[in-house]
């Protein structure tokens, strides 16, 4: 038996090969006439994915967010969300219908529904979340599509999410960075409408932290990145309460924030402004992916989240 370790991105890589190719977007898109159907899934572990402070609600809650934040990604309106959950011995009907009031409120609170799946029984809860949505055809947003030029951009504040599981390894569950990590908000609003400013020219979500994010881009647009570290929105509070080195470190490499980021044609800013709240964070270069202070740079190494396959 193979002793190799594989991370997430290598084993997709490999098993795109095997299939003959597969997009690497946040969703799948399909042609459905007029419009795109765009279509994600995500699958998340008791163990591995809901911290053990998390209330059924929560994780309910998660679940449905981390899908829709890829319907955002793609610029899309979501259509509706199917759940698979494998529910463990000890499940009772509490966290039974806390669990699914999660997925039911999370839905609704950003216009849609869940609209069925499967129920089964698992030693571990898992829970498997397809979430479907549309957008018009002149509006899809891809990551592929970034240019040499182009401002690097994300929606709201970097950091706070990591800084939440750093609180909740740590024991300090007075954080006020926790429910950060615990009830995530996928930027539909925001998606949708640079989606429709039409200045946009690369999306995706932030969920694996920032330079983790950035190497994927680079990755399919064939170009690298210059961020500008002065000018990273940390999420308040977070340099005073971890210092300055470390809250930059949790903003590069820390995952859970959900936000947008994405690349914007230099004379279109204003109305990419004009559509939502957003930072320039730095620029589109032709290699290569960068941090820089001051005029010096230096190499941003990929790291993020993800998941380990093998022993």
């Amino acid at each position: 038996m193979s002793e190799e370790v594989l991370g997430e991105r290598d084993l997709i890589r490999r098993i795109s090969e095997i299939l003959g190719g597969v997009e690497n977007d946040d969703c799948v898109v399909i042609d459905a006439g007029e419009r795109y159907l765009v279509v994600t899934t995500d699958m998340l572990h008791r163990k591995t994915d809901f911290p053990d402070i998390m209330s059924p609600w929560q994780m309910g809650w998660m679940s449905v967010a981390v899908n829709l934040s890829d319907i955002a990604a793609m610029g899309a309106e979501p259509a509706g969300v199917l759940i698979a959950a494998g529910l463990p011995p000890e499940a009772d009907l509490y966290f039974i219908d806390e669990l699914f009031s999660g997925f039911g409120d999370c839905a609704s609170y950003y216009g849609t529904r869940i609209l069925g799946g499967d129920t089964d029984s698992h030693q571990e809860l898992t829970i498997t979340g397809t979430a479907l949505g549309f957008v018009e055809k002149d509006r899809v947003m891809r990551r592929k599509g970034a240019r040499e030029g182009d401002l690097l951009c994300t929606t709201g504040s970097l950091g706070g999410a990591g800084a939440g599981l750093l609180a909740w390894q740590e024991g300090r569950l007075d954080s006020p960075f926790i429910e950060k990590l615990l009830e995530p908000e996928p930027r539909l609003a925001e998606g949708r409408a640079l989606a429709g400013s039409g200045v946009v020219t690369a999306m995706m979500d932030n969920s694996d932290g920032l330079s983790l994010s950035l190497s994927d881009l680079a990755g399919v647009s064939q170009v690298g990145f210059v961020v500008e570290e002065d000018a990273l929105p940390i999420a308040p509070g977070l340099s005073e309460a971890v210092g300055k080195k470390a809250a930059q470190e949790l903003v590069m490499s820390a995952g859970g924030d959900f936000e947008l980021v994405f690349t914007v044609r230099r004379e279109g800013v204003e109305e990419a402004r004009r559509a939502c709240k957003l930072t320039v964070i730095g620029e589109v270069v032709d290699e290569g992916i960068w941090i820089e202070k001051g005029g010096e740079r230096k190499p941003m190494a990929a790291k993020g989240y993800e998941h380990k396959i093998g022993r």
